[in-house]
């Protein structure tokens, strides 16, 4: 079993959600990022995805937009993201990584040769937000392939026709978009995502998660209640960014700050279901 489906193996036998954490690599620096890292499962994240900074992120809001062009201003480079995941790989190997972002960095990189240091780095699972189902052979098999899961993401406009394409090679779980637009807008309506939640999984055995427009712990207990697990991003973004001084470095107790709302976010998601 991958470490993916490990944990949720695990968190399902718990009668527990799973919290999933989106960090920024190399936000706001790439030091702090690496101890941030290396904190948020002992705030009690069970899957970290990590962003893969770019220059135009089309689905990102401002607060993700932001903290990607502070780690490429910090000098965040796609191998610095490998190079980070792998240190932190020597002090935990149980908790699931997720590289999530868009197609370029990867083609830049080669995709072959991104496969092979992702792998070795100890990255489990893929989310690429721009390669559609009908380009699964550039990526998404490959992928498979070499042992990685590849995440895909549903929305509220993906139809009863559409959902079988998006299905057919997921693998790790499914990665539920709650509203339409673009990360950190609007919240998340959990009647909506309940609804969902049953239509997805009528079609798959995979666990789905659901994401976007959750920005509270209340907000997270209540979806945990419906969905497999709940992910935050804009929120933990949002949070970094008020802990920088006027020169965008990071503030004394940034990491204690983080990590604090983080574990509000995972106790709030774990407990939910009593």
């Amino acid at each position: 079993m991958s470490r993916i489906q490990q944990r949720f193996a695990k968190l399902k036998d718990e009668n527990r959600a799973a919290f999933v954490s989106f960090v920024m690599a190399g936000d706001p620096k790439p030091d702090t990022f690496a101890k941030l890292l290396k904190g948020l499962p002992a705030a009690g994240v069970d899957i970290i995805e990590v962003g893969m900074p770019f220059t135009d992120p089309m689905a990102d809001g401002p607060a993700i937009q932001l903290a990607g062009q502070r780690a490429i201003a910090a000098g965040q480079t796609l191998k610095g993201t490998l190079d980070a995941i792998a240190t932190f790989r020597k002090g935990d190997d149980e908790t699931p990584i997720v590289l999530m972002g868009y197609y370029n960095p990867i083609f830049n990189h080669g995709v072959e040769a991104f496969l092979k240091d992702a792998k070795e780095a100890g990255v489990d699972g893929l989310i690429v937000v721009d390669l559609p189902p009908e380009e699964d052979a550039e990526l998404c098999l490959p992928a498979r392939a070499a042992g990685l899961d590849f995440i895909r993401l549903a929305t509220p406009t993906t139809d009863e026709a559409r959902l079988p394409a998006v299905l057919k090679n997921t693998s790790g779980f499914v990665y539920y978009v709650s509203i339409t637009g673009i990360t950190g807008a609007g919240s998340a309506d959990t009647g909506a995502v309940e609804a969902a939640m049953a239509r997805i999984k009528a079609k798959t055995d995979l666990p789905v998660v659901v994401g976007f427009g959750v920005k509270t712990p209340e907000q997270g207990a209540e979806l945990a209640k419906v969905a497999d697990g709940v992910v935050v991003g804009s929120a933990i973004i949002d949070t970094i960014a008020g802990r920088l001084d006027r020169k965008g470095g990071p503030k004394v107790g940034l990491i204690k700050n983080v990590t604090a709302f983080v574990k509000s976010l995972a106790d709030a998601v774990h407990s939910a279901r009593g």
